[in-house]
């Protein structure tokens, strides 16, 4: 998506070569803009699915998922991160480790945002080493329902999270992928078209 590959290379910044940081756009001021096309393009991607469910994790995968969601006319559901008076019985929860953050957190969403025979499109902001789409796609299969697929806004390429989702069987689609950020600069996997 060579909208979002401009944005990586005007706004990114390149903090190790495991690290990359995209607050300016995505993570916490975010460009409603590129936003909203992103959620076009994930739509485009999965055409046709039939999916009935946009799952993401707080929070910032929320701002593709809800646009994602928007295009495809269905809701979005977000995983928690933090604990919640409300939200404390019928739930699903798995562990989750966030590379980026270099800690495990429970993840929860409740039982009645998910059904048996849903067809659930996860969406997320960056994949690493997969922890949060493994995450999320237990808690989909937790309920009965389907993982239709992955959609990735950055995928780190260098990476194995792409790799070990798609040996596991699931579609995997990223909107960027990054070779490698050695030398505090960004090498793509695809070339910009």
């Amino acid at each position: 998506m060579q909208l979002l590959k401009q944005k990586v290379l005007d706004e990114g910044i390149v903090l190790s070569n495991q690290v990359l940081k995209v607050d300016s756009f995505l993570n916490h001021q975010m460009d409603p803009v590129l936003m909203k096309e992103m959620g076009k393009e994930f739509t485009r991607l999965f055409d046709g699915q039939n999916i009935t469910r946009v799952l993401t994790i707080e929070s910032s995968g929320i701002a593709p998922g809800i646009m994602t969601a928007l295009e495809l006319g269905v809701p979005l559901i977000f995983a928690r991160k933090q604990k919640s008076l409300t939200l404390r019985h019928d739930i699903f929860v798995e562990k989750v480790f966030s590379f980026t953050k270099q800690e495990t957190n429970e993840i929860t969403v409740a039982k009645k945002f998910i059904h048996s025979g849903d067809r659930v499109l996860i969406i997320d902001d960056f994949l690493a080493n997969g922890e949060a789409a493994f995450g999320l796609a237990r808690i989909v299969e937790q309920a009965g329902a389907e993982v239709i697929g992955i959609g990735i806004v950055i995928e780190k390429a260098f990476q194995p999270g792409g790799r070990l989702l798609k040996e596991a069987g699931y579609r995997v689609e990223s909107l960027v992928r990054i070779a490698s950020l050695d030398d505090g600069a960004v090498s793509f996997a695809d070339p910009l078209e």
